[in-house]
């Protein structure tokens, strides 16, 4: 921002709360048009094995490599958002996601796979980078909450085409899939893209703080976060979380199939599905609904309070769905409870980056701790690795539920009294 803009930004009057909300609902359905990019890989992976017959690990280095481009460029994509508004980024966005889907549509060869995967997962994390850090600088009064229901959008919107997804692949194919979903979400996130605003100074209200929401009055260049050890502690524990969540992700269907209970149908709340269409919704509905949950939660108890409860949870989660999960029943609702006690992540590190380092830069911030996700996606073929070796999921289980406990313990331990630490620093 330039001096004088600096000068006469002040004269902005605050903004109706109905403003601010309008502006996070267009974020929210921006990310729900991308979540299928991610969520809904899974259904393709047999078809795509059925058809070309490479390994599976082969495949999914296709979502390895979505993830990574998801998330690595998007510090470079929120310095734009910082600099130029989140508009032109999310219009790039939306047509690079329709491209994407649509280079997957006509693939024959693995590389084929990767290249329209690279193309999608760009796409989308200039929507997901630009959303979220939107959502952080509308709402520094309820900053839990506001990155939370926006992640949400991205965690549970593929939970409605779960079916039209699996249905369209079944009756149609899955090239025609991949062209038509595609194409279709990618329009959408183009339209949304004009209706995007960043506020100007004086529009939103100042930071709250609580005895428990420690926050910074200090903005943090982005080259001065890269510096603080307090941002690294973060990054690894998103890194240790993130991958059993990411490994499940991507895995949902193949475990499922190992163990031979992904056909068989399961009744719970009145409903009848196969194990892993069950599966699969009540964990994009848990998986979403978490975000602004324990944003929330963290609003009021505190970030590393709500991470050390969620951590926990997880890392039991995991180890029960490796103890129970071969019974239909258990693996719908436990794989349910571990993408409950996982999601979150997506509204607890954004909100804690922007309480600790400021909201001036928080798009570009959030983003720098945002490829986090990328590094452990980076894990998930290594899982796939170690299940191909050893010819079970054992291993795998046991290290992700033992890498949640431990993140679990950090927060309180070492992250809570470190961040007052600096806080506290800044504020002096």
């Amino acid at each position: 921002m330039t001096d004088m803009a600096q000068a006469t930004a002040p004269t902005a009057a605050r903004v109706s709360d109905t403003f601010r909300w309008t502006q996070l609902a267009i974020g929210v359905t921006a990310m729900v048009m991308i979540a299928n990019y991610q969520y809904g890989w899974t259904f393709f992976v047999p078809d795509i094995q059925k058809k070309f017959g490479w390994d599976r690990a082969s495949i999914q280095w296709a979502f390895t490599l979505f993830v990574l481009f998801e998330t690595w460029l998007v510090p470079i994509e929120g310095w734009f958002v910082d600099k130029y508004g989140p508009r032109l980024v999310v219009l790039i966005g939306g047509i690079l996601c329709a491209i994407g889907w649509a280079i997957n549509a006509e693939a024959t060869t693995l590389n084929g796979y990767y290249l329209g995967m690279i193309v999608a997962g760009i796409g989308a994390g200039g929507v997901y980078g630009t959303c979220v850090g939107n959502a952080l600088k509308w709402f520094p009064d309820k900053r839990g909450l506001a990155a939370g229901l926006t992640a949400a959008g991205f965690g549970a919107g593929s939970a409605f085409t779960v079916a039209p997804i699996q249905a369209m692949i079944r009756d149609s194919g899955f090239q025609n899939t991949f062209l038509y979903f595609g194409l279709g979400q990618g329009i959408i996130i183009v339209i949304l893209a004009f209706f995007l605003l960043a506020p100007k100074a004086g529009q939103v209200p100042v930071a709250v703080s609580n005895a428990n929401v420690i926050q910074s009055r200090r903005n943090y260049q982005p080259t001065e976060v890269l510096r603080q050890p307090v941002f690294w502690l973060m990054y690894f524990m998103f890194v240790i979380v993130g991958a059993g969540g990411l490994m499940v992700t991507a895995n949902l269907k193949p475990i499922a199939v190992d163990w031979k209970i992904d056909n068989l149908s399961v009744t719970l709340i009145g409903l009848t599905m196969t194990t892993v269409t069950f599966a699969a919704t009540i964990d994009r509905i848990l998986n979403g609904l978490t975000r602004p949950f324990f944003g929330w939660v963290s609003d009021m108890i505190g970030r590393e309070n709500t991470m050390f409860i969620a951590f926990g949870i997880e890392g039991i989660g995991i180890w029960a769905l490796y103890m129970l999960g071969h019974d239909p029943v258990w693996f719908v609702i436990l794989s349910g409870l571990v993408f409950f006690a996982w999601g979150e992540i997506y509204s607890l590190f954004p909100s804690t980056c922007t309480d600790t380092f400021g909201a001036k830069f928080a798009t570009t911030n959030a983003g720098l701790l945002y490829t986090a996700k990328g590094t452990a996606a980076l894990l998930v073929p290594i899982a796939n690795y170690m299940q191909q070796s050893s010819g079970t999921w054992d291993n795998v289980f046991i290290i992700a539920a033992g890498a949640n406990i431990l993140a679990s313990l950090l927060a309180i331990v070492v992250l809570k009294p470190w961040r007052k630490a600096v806080v506290a620093k800044a504020s002096a």
